[in-house]
């Protein structure tokens, strides 16, 4: 027996409701933000994260998936999307549309090569939002209040938005330079990702999760202490405007997040509900200022998050929250052996009308088909028997309040209409 590839999982009939009315959601929210979807492909070239995400990450590292083509070119699995949204914003020159900023979303697969954990998966379905072309402390306001509203409004209570600043490219250039200074006497007691991370990008020892209780992690200098006056001012007006919207958070002065491209701006949101797991984080983001230049495109910026749709509902679960997602039929036909060629004929002309319908085709007894209606959630059952038919007068019956009505079958269209 062929088994599921390790880290990846099957989305049964039984879910896809609920993972239809999820993404219905997001792209609902994302729309009364005024952003629109984009979809990029799910390989690209593997330049393109190397460049994008940062050759010292663990993402480009140790977690992708990278192939080489018939024309010998290395392409990768997109492990994440902000990278591919922008190299699309760069190649079909958006920055020259009138509307400004660009406001941009997607769904869809990413894939990363890494250990399976609970709610975590190697290849996963992401849910972002980008905003490119505008530096304005009001646009990351509305980022984060997009990303809020997102999971206030499928009923999450337990949660917790943690904001810190890692400033402009200046700031983190002398940020980096105190880590170095800081971290290179004790480097022999870090693991070997650290100790490689050290002049590359000494951040992400900051975030390290083997070396998180080292005692020098603890006294490391504090990003706060090396931003600049712009820096500063625009990280307490974006502070503000979360006030204003009455957005809560919580300031975290190690927060660094690990991707090469962030600037000022940096979040995450957390699930503080008991048994959630030992990976709280639910979502992360922030502001990239200069990740487009790296990419050879124009000096614009921008700002965004992604969060896993797996980690959203597992966070659902652990809070006892059930979604009302089930997708009923509207009309389940009940035949006899003389009539099933009729019932093919009705359903024909039920679903070309846009009516959702079945029929048995096991031959069961009328009260087994009755029970199948039962199971599928019917709105309304139809009996085809040969009286029924000689006299074109057929029962419906509404099979939640059990009553019923005769119709002919010219009407059956219509009254199903009417009632869904």
């Amino acid at each position: 027996m062929i088994n599921i590839p390790r880290g990846t999982q099957d989305i049964l009939p039984k879910d896809t409701p609920t993972w239809r009315y999820v993404e219905s959601k997001l792209n609902e929210i994302a729309a009364t933000y005024n952003y629109k979807e984009i979809r990029t492909p799910m390989f690209e070239s593997t330049d393109l994260f190397a460049r994008g995400v940062g050759d010292s990450t663990d993402i480009v590292q140790k977690e992708m998936y990278t192939f080489k083509d018939k024309s010998d070119r290395s392409m990768t699995l997109r492990p994440e999307g902000t990278a591919a949204v922008v190299r699309s914003y760069i190649e079909n020159k958006m920055h020259g549309d009138a509307n400004q900023p660009i406001k941009l979303y997607y769904t869809g697969p990413m894939f990363r090569y890494e250990r399976k954990q609970k709610g975590r998966y190697r290849q996963f379905v992401q849910f972002g939002v980008e905003a490119i072309g505008a530096e304005n402390p009001a646009i990351d306001a509305e980022v984060l209040h997009m990303l809020y509203h997102i999971y206030t409004s499928f009923g999450l209570k337990s949660l917790k938005l943690v904001i810190n600043s890692i400033g402009d490219m200046d700031s983190r250039t002398e940020y980096k330079e105190a880590l170095v200074k800081h971290f290179t006497p004790h480097i022999g007691e870090f693991c070997q990702d650290c100790q490689n991370r050290l002049h590359s990008n000494p951040m992400r020892i900051l975030d390290c999760k083997v070396d998180k209780d080292q005692p020098s992690v603890k006294t490391a200098p504090k990003i706060s202490d090396y931003l600049n006056d712009y820096s500063k001012n625009y990280y307490e007006q974006v502070k503000k405007n979360l006030d204003i919207l009455d957005i809560p958070y919580v300031e975290d002065a190690s927060l660094v997040r690990g991707l090469d491209y962030y600037t000022h701006t940096a979040f995450e949101m957390m699930s503080e509900t008991e048994g959630f797991g030992a990976i709280t984080t639910l979502c992360g983001g922030g502001r990239y200022n200069g990740l487009l230049e790296m990419l050879d495109g124009p000096s614009e910026t921008g700002i965004g998050f992604a969060l896993s749709i797996e980690r959203l509902l597992l966070a659902l679960e652990a809070e006892g929250i059930e979604l009302e997602a089930e997708e009923p039929i509207d009309l389940f036909v009940v035949t006899m052996p003389d009539t099933e060629t009729h019932g093919l004929k009705l359903l024909a002309d039920l679903r070309t009308s846009g009516i959702s319908c079945d029929m048995d085709y096991l031959k069961r007894k009328v009260k087994g088909q009755f029970k199948q209606a039962d199971r599928l959630n019917a709105l309304y059952t139809v009996v085809l028997g040969s009286e029924e038919i000689a006299s074109n007068q057929f029962k419906l019956k509404e099979m939640k309040s059990g009553s019923e009505t005769v119709l002919p079958r010219e009407e059956i269209i219509t009254f199903i209409k009417e009632r869904r």
